[in-house]
């Protein structure tokens, strides 16, 4: 007796379409994931606060696999916050791994009268430790928790831009 099954032969495109079905639905999954996820909440993910980066990222590329990120900027920026003053330039890089961002370049410290390039920050529980390579400093995460704003920082309340130069207004009650 014979097999109730007939013996059919296959075409190699249509043994192939299940494959191509699977590739494509598991791309279009990573896409979304990656596309939905803000450089912020991906800083977030690596246990960093947000606020290492300015408001305004206008896109970013993340590699899973080795940590390289970029991250765009409408163009440079500058602020102040306490006696520090910050320089990011339009496009920052860097590795990013768990409480380690390595290999920055694109942000710069002003110390005294130089500009030094942050190299690395690193997380030890609730401290974040900025290194310019030949020096670093210690500030508290809490310190990060909001993102700066180009130009003014954190103090960008009544802040007015006249002239080129930022001047504050005073209200009164």
């Amino acid at each position: 007796m014979g097999s109730p099954f007939r013996s059919r032969s296959i075409s190699p495109m249509a043994s192939l379409w299940p494959t191509f079905l699977v590739l494509a639905l598991s791309a279009s999954s990573l896409v979304n994931a990656d596309d939905t996820s803000t450089v912020y909440e991906v800083l977030q993910e690596y246990d960093f606060p947000i606020g290492l980066l300015p408001a305004g990222v206008t896109s970013y590329e993340f590699d899973n696999s080795t940590g390289k990120f970029t991250v765009h900027l409408n163009g440079t920026c500058s602020f102040k916050i306490d006696s520090y003053e910050l320089k990011y330039k339009s496009t920052v890089k860097g590795v990013l791994a768990k409480d380690k961002l390595s290999k920055l370049s694109g942000i710069q410290v002003k110390v005294l009268f130089l500009w030094l390039s942050i190299v690395e920050v690193t997380r030890d529980e609730d401290e974040l430790e900025f290194s310019v390579g030949i020096a670093s400093a210690n500030f508290p995460v809490s310190n990060f928790d909001e993102c700066p704003t180009c130009g003014c920082g954190f103090d960008c309340k009544d802040v007015d831009l006249r002239k080129g130069r930022l001047s504050r207004r005073f209200s009164s009650s």
